[in-house]
């Protein structure tokens, strides 16, 4: 019996050094897990979530470098998004193929792989190491998969810094990549319906920079002529002459200012959607009436080449209305600057202002007697998809003046008839909703 008692005690040693190997394991699965997801619920951009992703990994698992390669399916590459190690700065960006290297391997067959022998691999990629430097020694490669099993990317850890990696590193970096992979993705989609936004947003403004930059140059135009006339011949002083041609000079300078300014704030708008602000519309009370006289000095030079008129009837009486004025002008304008093409000369632009019947809004309708509109490119105002018949037009104008009208809590529709014109109605609250805590001043009141 003496002699049985060394061996049953070396059995039980190896069995609570097992279940410690295990408990150990265990914590260290647990506490890869606890580091990932809380970095899950603080980054909502790619990148900071990728870099998370990878820095957890290595600390988890006590790593020298990592990275982190998402796939281009258009290109069918690899690209690093992210690279933690010597010479990281090297690789970022770099993209290889997604069938080259272990990296390809595992992404195509979506089955990670332990390399204890980087060197000895014939799969490896050497010109990753070459390009910066770093030996590779020991490597885990495991796929970054969406939920329903299609592969994003791979994640990528080296050499181990106490030891080799092994297959409780792997079981570890599982369930990181397990937790990660989908996030990645949301985020990715996140970030490109934001870059569609974006997209959407400039399109409509690089719109308007385009129309508000015709009446610009038309008037710099004129000014122009008007200097080349003064003084290629100098006249003797006359004073009615000199005042007329003043005259004209201030009111082209004034247009120019006005417009140069408006251009600015769009300019300026462009930019926060590129950096992702969009400012909520500002409603304060607001004269239809003079946003409107606003929008004609700056289309009067337009209006006046192709002898136009405009008219106005009723306006001035209208109720003062609480609205976002730069928006309320960038609708106008788009609505008369788009009617003045349809027009041939000596056409009329009539813009007429009532009170609605309930008394708690305004109707305004901008009518003009040009060739009005075939019923498919009516069909297909205020949306994404509408038509242009003007050359170089994107049919955007409209769903613009629609995002406005939209903006005020308001209607707009539309009557047209080919060979007779088209009258555009919009029908605004006095008060917007969300603009209900704000009131119009008695004193502004008409």
């Amino acid at each position: 019996m003496a002699h049985d008692t060394p061996p049953v005690s070396n059995r039980r040693n190896a069995y609570r050094r097992h279940e410690d190997r295990q408990l150990l394991q265990r914590e260290r699965e647990l506490d890869a897990a606890q580091r990932i997801c809380k970095a899950l619920f603080q980054h909502i951009r790619v990148d900071e979530l990728v870099v998370k992703v990878l820095q957890t990994a290595l600390d988890v698992i006590g790593a020298q470098a990592g990275s982190v390669l998402l796939a281009d399916f258009e290109k069918k590459q690899l690209v690093f998004r992210y690279v933690i190690g010597e010479k990281a700065d090297l690789l970022q960006g770099t993209a290889i193929g997604w069938d080259e290297g272990i990296a390809g391997v595992v992404f195509s067959r979506g089955e990670a792989e332990v390399t204890s022998d980087v060197k000895g691999d014939r799969r490896h990629y050497p010109a990753i190491d070459q390009l910066t430097g770093f030996e590779t020694r020991d490597m885990i490669t495991l796929p970054l998969k969406r939920w329903g099993g299609e592969p994003i990317g791979v994640l990528q850890v080296l050499n181990k810094r106490d030891g080799r990696l092994d297959d409780d590193d792997l079981a570890i970096l599982t369930i990181i990549s397990a937790l990660s992979a989908t996030e990645i993705e949301q985020a990715r989609l996140f970030e490109q319906a934001r870059l569609a936004e974006v997209v959407r947003l400039l399109g409509d403004i690089g719109h308007d920079v385009k129309n508000m930059l015709q009446p610009v140059l038309a008037g710099a135009e004129l000014l122009k002529g008007e200097i080349e006339d003064v003084f290629a011949n100098p006249p003797k002083l006359d004073v009615k002459k000199a005042a007329a041609s003043y005259a004209a000079c201030r009111e082209v300078i004034d247009m120019l200012l006005e417009g140069a300014g408006r251009i600015d704030q769009r300019v300026r708008q462009m930019a926060d959607c590129i950096k992702n602000v969009s400012a909520p519309p500002h409603f304060a009370a607001c004269q239809v009436s003079l946003v409107v006289e606003s929008v004609l000095k700056t289309l009067s030079f337009s209006a006046k080449e192709k002898d136009i008129a405009i008219r106005i009837d009723g306006l001035a009486e209208l109720p003062a209305i609480l609205a976002d004025e730069r928006r309320l002008y960038n609708a106008f304008y788009n609505l008369i600057n788009n009617a003045i093409p349809e027009l041939n000369r000596g056409g009329s632009i009539t813009i007429r202002g009532t009170p609605n019947e309930s008394g708690h809004g305004i109707v305004i309708s901008v009518s003009d007697t040009g060739r009005g509109m075939p019923k498919h490119i009516l069909e297909s105002l205020f949306t994404a998809s509408a038509i242009s018949r003007k050359l170089g037009g994107t049919g955007l104008g409209t769903k613009i003046i629609k995002d406005v009208v939209d903006a005020h809590g308001g209607e707009i529709t539309c009557e047209s008839e080919e060979a007779v014109g088209t009258t555009f109605t919009l029908h605004l609250p006095l008060q917007p909703p969300d603009a209900k805590a704000t009131k119009i001043s008695p004193a502004f009141r008409r």
